[in-house]
C-alpha cells in the first residue's frame, strides 16, 4: 500500500513549470522524433519540488512529538533528557518522549509503573507490591482488616488462607492472589523468589485479544452443543483487554480489564446492590404494592455476592415473595447487577446491547440478556441451570449450550479469541483491502457456488459466517478472493479444491483473509500456468485438534500441480506446502507465517523449483527445497536444501543434522524441541509462541535481538528490555522488580 501523501504537489509543480516555458517550446516537444522529452523532465523537476515542499511543511510538524518524523525524536528526547529506548521499539520510543514529564511527576508511584507497562511495551499487565502479600501479624497501626479482605476468598490481610472458597486457588501466584506467602529471599526464577519485602511484581499479558462479531458457531447434534469455534474445536474464550480512557478514572487493573483466557468462577460473578431508584423503577414498571416496595427499601446498600443469596433473602419474607414474579425478578436481577462484575462488564443487559460476548438469536428476541445466562462447566457432564435461564456459557472450553428449546433462527455469535499477533486469518485491520473496489459481494452464510465467484476482479466476502465451498474454479484469469476488513469467514469444503488458471499469459490469483478447512482428507489445488499467486492473511487449517462431536479435523495441505511463476505467503498460517507431478514453483516466498506438519515423516514445506525464500517464519516439521534464502526462519524438522553453493540461511535454527547453505549466526540443535513452545497445536492461543524454557540462542537470536521465528517481528524480547530500562528509571528507590509472563 502507498503511503505517499495525496497532495497532488507532482501535478500542481508540472503544470506551473510547464506554463513558464514558451509555447514554442511546448509545442516543438509534441513533433520531434522523440516526442514528449522536454515534458518528461518537467515531470522530474516537479517531483523534486514536490519533495521539497513537502518538507518545508514538515518543518513546522517536526516540532511537535505526536507529528514529527522518527529522525527528530532522539532530538526532542535531547531537550527533555529522556533515556531513549531501543530503536527497534518506535512506539516506546515515541511515547515515553511524549510522557517524559509526566512520568517525572509521578515517579515511584503504582500509576506510572503500571501505565509503562502498556506505553513502552504495549501489552497490558499489573504491578503488584508483593510485600502486601507476606503473612505477617497485624500492627497496631495498620488500617482495620476487614476493609482489605480478598474479593474472592474473604480471608483478611497477613492471615491463614480461607480455603471455603474453591475459586481462590486458579488465581494462586498470580496479580489477583489472595492467600498470604513466607518470605522467600532468593532471586527470582519462576516460581521461586516471588514473595519478599523488596519484590515488585510486573505480571504481562502479552496475547492480544481479537474480536470476532457475529459469526456461525459449529452445532454438534451428539451433544447438543455448540461451541463458538466455526471449526468445532474447544477454543477457550478471552476476555477483551479493555481499560478505561480517561486517566482521571485511572485504578489498579480488575481480572476483567486484562486480556487473558476468560475463567468460568469470573464470567459467573455476580453481584447485586439494591438502591432507591431501584426501588421505585420495579414500582413504575410492575406495579408493586406499598408493603413490597418498602421490604425492598430495607435491603438498599446491601451487597449480595451470590444471585442465591439474594434469592434466599426475597423468599425469607413474606413481603418480597412478590418479586418473585419471573418478570419482575428478571428486571430485579438486571437492575441490581453492581458495575464492578464481569456479567455486568462483558454480557449484554438488554437484547439490543451490544457486548464483548454474546450469542445472537436473531430477528426481534436479540442478544441472550445476562439474567438469563448461566456459567458453568461443559464437558460431559449434567449441566444445570437456575429457573428461566435459557443458555449456559463454558468460558474456558468455548462451549456453550441451550438448556430449553433450540433457537428457531439462524444464530451467531460474538467473542474473542487470544493470539501473540495478526497473523493467519482474522479479524484485522488489513487496509490494503479497502483499496480495491469489490465487484462481487457474498455474504450470509450458505453455499458458495463457483459460478459467484468472478474469474477476472474482486469477490469479497463480508462477514464472518461459515461458508460451504468446494466447487472447481477454471478459467482464471485475475481472480481476488478477500474476506473484508476486520471479517473472518470460515470455509469449509468436503472435496479437493481446485483452483485452475485459464490458457492465458499474466493470470493472476490472489486469497486474503480466509480460513480454510476440510471435513475429510482434501487439499487446496492449484493448477495450471499462473504468473503470480498470492496467499495473504489466509488459515489453511493444519489440523491436529479434535471436534467437540469426536471428529479428527484433518489438515488442509496446498498442492500445487501446476506452473507458478511467483507464489508469495504473507502472514498465513498453513499446513504441508508441496508439488506433485509436474507441478513447479520457480520463486516461492514465504514472509511472517507458520507451517505445520502433523506427520513426523512428511515435511512443512517440499517445493521442487529454483528459490525458496524464507523470512520470519516457522515450520513444525523438515522443507525439502533447490535452493533457500533464509533469515530468522526456525524449522523443527530436519532442512534439506539441494543447492548449498547458492543462498543462505542467516539467524535461523533447525536441527543438526540439517543440510543448509553456508548457515550464518544460526542456532543449530541437537535437543528435542517441542517444549520450546507454549503451544504446537492449531486453535490453542499460545500457538507456536515461544515458551520461557527456550534456548536464549532462539529467544533472542534473531539480527535486531528479536526471537527467530514467525513472531520475530513483534520484538517482544526488545520491548521487555525497554520495559526493564524504564522500571529501573521510574521506581521507588531500594525495590527488585521481577517480570512474570502470565500470557
Amino acid at each position: 500500500m502507498s503511503t505517499a501523501a495525496n497532495d497532488h504537489f507532482e501535478t500542481y509543480f508540472a503544470e506551473k513549470l510547464w506554463e513558464m516555458i514558451p509555447a514554442i517550446y511546448r509545442h516543438e516537444d509534441g513533433l520531434g522524433d522523440n516526442p514528449g522529452v522536454l515534458r518528461a523532465l518537467v515531470e522530474v523537476l516537479a517531483e523534486q519540488a514536490a519533495l521539497l515542499r513537502r518538507s518545508q511543511d514538515r518543518l513546522w510538524e517536526d516540532q511537535f512529538i505526536e507529528l514529527c518524523s522518527d529522525w527528530a525524536i532522539p532530538y526532542i528526547a535531547d531537550l527533555l533528557g529522556t533515556r531513549l529506548v531501543s530503536v527497534h521499539n518506535p512506539r516506546g520510543r515515541r511515547v515515553d518522549v511524549a510522557k517524559t514529564i509526566y512520568y517525572r511527576r509521578r515517579k515511584g508511584t503504582l500509576r506510572v509503573l503500571e501505565e509503562l507497562i502498556r506505553d513502552i511495551a504495549g501489552w497490558d499487565g499489573k504491578v503488584v507490591e508483593n510485600f502486601r502479600r507476606l503473612a505477617r501479624s497485624r500492627h497496631g497501626l495498620d488500617p482495620q482488616p476487614e476493609a482489605l479482605a480478598g474479593r474472592w476468598s474473604q480471608n483478611l490481610p497477613g492471615g491463614w488462607a480461607g480455603l471455603r472458597q474453591p475459586g481462590t486457588a486458579e488465581l494462586a501466584g498470580g496479580p489477583f492472589d489472595e492467600y498470604f506467602h513466607a518470605p522467600d529471599v532468593r532471586r527470582h526464577r519462576g516460581q521461586s523468589g516471588c514473595y519478599n519485602i523488596p519484590k515488585l511484581a510486573f505480571h504481562l499479558y502479552r496475547l492480544r485479544p481479537f474480536e470476532i462479531r457475529e459469526a456461525t458457531p459449529f452445532y454438534a447434534a451428539s451433544t447438543d452443543t455448540f461451541t463458538f469455534d466455526p471449526s468445532g474445536r474447544r477454543s477457550p474464550l478471552f476476555l477483551p483487554g479493555k481499560r478505561p480512557e480517561n486517566l482521571e478514572d485511572w485504578h489498579s487493573a480488575f481480572e476483567w480489564e486484562l486480556p487473558a483466557p476468560l475463567r468460568c468462577r469470573l464470567l459467573a460473578q455476580a453481584e447485586y446492590r439494591l438502591n432507591e431508584a431501584i426501588v421505585q423503577l420495579l414500582a413504575d414498571q410492575h406495579g408493586l404494592l406499598p408493603e413490597t416496595a418498602e421490604a425492598l427499601r430495607r435491603l438498599s446498600g446491601q451487597l449480595f455476592r451470590t444471585e442465591a443469596r439474594l434469592r434466599a433473602t426475597l423468599q425469607s419474607s413474606p413481603h418480597t415473595t412478590a418479586v418473585m414474579d419471573p418478570a419482575i425478578y428478571k428486571d430485579l436481577l438486571r437492575y441490581s447487577l453492581i458495575v464492578q462484575c464481569a456479567k455486568k462488564v462483558l454480557l449484554p443487559q438488554r437484547p439490543d446491547d451490544v457486548a464483548s460476548l454474546m450469542a445472537d438469536l436473531g430477528g426481534p428476541a436479540g442478544h441472550v440478556t445476562a439474567e438469563n445466562i448461566a456459567v458453568g462447566r461443559l464437558d460431559g457432564g449434567v449441566a444445570s441451570a437456575g429457573a428461566g435461564q435459557q443458555l449456559m456459557i463454558d468460558p474456558e472450553q468455548g462451549l456453550f449450550r441451550f438448556m430449553e428449546s433450540m433457537p428457531g433462527r439462524p444464530l451467531s455469535v460474538t467473542y474473542h479469541y487470544g493470539f501473540s499477533g495478526p497473523l493467519g486469518a482474522g479479524p484485522f485491520d488489513r487496509r490494503a483491502v479497502e483499496d480495491c473496489e469489490p465487484e462481487q459481494h457474498i455474504g450470509n452464510g450458505g453455499i458458495i457456488h463457483a459460478g459467484g465467484i468472478l474469474k477476472e476482479g474482486v469477490t469479497q466476502i463480508d462477514d464472518s459466517k461459515t461458508y460451504q465451498a468446494g466447487e472447481d474454479i477454471l478459467d482464471i484469469e485475475n481472480l481476488t478472493l478477500q474476506a473484508a476488513n476486520q471479517q473472518r469467514p470460515y470455509l469449509i469444503i468436503d472435496q479437493d479444491w481446485s483452483f485452475v488458471a485459464a490458457n492465458k499469459p499474466d493470470v493472476e490469483l490472489a486469497l486474503d483473509g480466509l480460513w480454510i478447512g476440510t471435513k475429510t482428507s482434501d487439499d487446496l489445488i492449484l493448477d495450471g500456468e499462473f504468473e503470480c499467486v498470492v496467499l495473504r492473511h489466509c488459515t489453511l487449517d493444519p489440523g491436529g485438534s479434535r471436534r467437540i462431536d469426536g471428529q479428527d479435523i484433518p489438515a488442509l495441505p496446498l498442492t500445487i500441480k501446476g506452473r507458478i511463476e511467483k507464489l508469495v505467503i504473507d502472514a498465513c498460517i498453513t499446513g504441508p506446502i508441496r508439488t506433485q507431478g509436474e507441478g513447479h514453483v520457480e520463486q516461492l516466498i514465504i514472509r511472517d507465517s507458520i507451517l505445520q506438519s502433523l506427520d513426523e515423516n512428511q515435511p512443512a514445506l517440499a517445493i521442487a523449483g529454483k528459490e525458496v525464500q524464507l523470512d520470519r517464519t516457522t515450520l513444525f516439521g523438515g522443507l525439502e527445497v533447490h535452493g533457500l534464502k533464509a533469515n530468522e526462519a526456525l524449522a523443527t524438522g530436519i532442512a534439506t536444501v539441494a543447492d548449498t553453493q547458492n543462498g543462505c540461511f542467516r539467524f535461523g535454527a533447525a536441527p543438526a543434522g540439517s543440510r543448509l547453505p553456508r548457515p550464518y549466526e544460526s542456532f543449530l540443535f541437537k535437543t528435542d524441541a517441542r517444549h520450546w513452545f507454549t503451544s504446537r497445536r492449531f486453535g490453542d492461543s499460545g500457538y507456536a509462541q515461544l515458551s520461557e524454557t527456550a534456548p536464549v540462542e532462539l529467544r533472542r537470536g534473531a539480527e535486531n535481538g528479536s526471537e527467530i521465528g514467525s513472531f520475530s517481528s513483534l520484538n517482544n524480547p526488545i520491548k521487555l528490555d525497554s520495559l526493564r530500562a524504564k522500571v529501573d528509571e521510574y521506581m521507588p528507590f531500594g525495590l527488585i522488580p521481577i517480570f512474570i509472563f502470565e500470557t
